[in-house]
């Protein structure tokens, strides 16, 4: 259910750039849209399962100033800046790019404790930025092959991530996700939606449009969240967490097998670089928390 899950995620990029390159779709209207109609589905489904308490996370202020926060800063700021990057782009390269999220993360971290990143998390560090220079030069230093835009907004999206990350904080912990992802999403569509105005968007309407569309807003959110957050029930976090890093995976394969999009072998290389930082970073979190672990009483 992870591994589905987190193909999900990449086969949702891959028709985020299907609608970019073949239907004239942009990427202010189609996060406009996923947020609305996926959160609309999400808040669904927390009613369905909880009913009349889907509603609690308003009964007080200050949770709700801050699920309004998470769903402008947090996720439609992330979602704006994924689908920029695909758009200028491929799904395969900015799924890449913002993986480097966790490695940002590992900073804000070592920062707040007050120390240096040592072990591990070094080789992390080093990997992470060995593959955007390859990815970005292909080993070159006179030549980019990745666009200035392409890489501003990949890393905005890492950035973006970091904050999608971090910034729900405690939300989390005291409601469940379908409440602060539901009605962040909606919430984040709303104001996106006012903003952009999808509906004077002109783009090509046809079967491909509304399949692409269907696989961004149902499959890539409700479908994949569901799916990965069965998993991680079953297997924990740890296990769910690197299970789902199939996703940046399975957004490099469908883009070049459905869409046609062309890797060098550089490409490859430096996504490899990137995503074993992921992993590294991963199993040097894994290696702390058992030497931090106490036996039992």
């Amino acid at each position: 259910m992870a591994l589905i899950g987190g193909t999900c995620w990449g086969f949702s990029g891959c028709c985020g750039q299907f609608l970019f390159q073949q239907k004239g779709a942009q990427a202010p209207w189609l996060v406009s849209l996923r947020l609305f109609f996926a959160g609309l589905l999400l808040i669904a489904a927390g009613f369905c399962i909880h009913g009349k308490r889907n509603l609690e996370i308003f009964q007080k202020k200050r949770d709700a100033l801050h699920l309004l926060a998470f769903s402008l800063c947090g996720i439609t700021f992330c979602q704006f800046t994924y689908f920029m990057a695909i758009q200028a782009s491929n799904a395969g390269t900015a799924t890449v790019l913002q993986y480097l999220s966790p490695v940002m993360i590992l900073f804000v971290v070592c920062i707040r404790e007050r120390r240096r990143p040592k072990g591990l998390e070094l080789a992390a560090i080093g990997l992470s930025v060995l593959g955007t220079f390859v990815l970005g030069t292909h080993g070159d230093i006179h030549t980019f092959h990745i666009t200035g835009q392409a890489l501003f907004w990949g890393l905005l999206a890492a950035v973006s991530s970091v904050i999608y990350t971090m910034l729900p904080g405690g939300l989390i912990i005291r409601y469940d996700i379908y409440q602060v992802l539901g009605f962040g999403m909606f919430f984040g569509g709303v104001a996106m939606s006012l903003a952009v105005r999808p509906w004077s968007y002109e783009l090509v309407w046809d079967g491909g449009t509304w399949g692409a569309l269907t696989g961004v807003i149902v499959v890539g959110t409700a479908l994949a969240f569901a799916l990965y957050l069965q998993g991680v029930s079953m297997i924990g976090p740890l296990r769910g967490s690197i299970l789902a890093s199939v996703e940046p995976i399975s957004a490099v394969i469908l883009s070049v097998l459905w869409l046609g999009t062309a890797f060098e072998t550089a490409d490859f290389l430096g996504f490899v670089l990137i995503l074993s930082a992921v992993m590294v970073l991963t199993l040097a979190q894994q290696k702390r928390g058992k030497t931090t672990e106490r036996p039992a009483d």
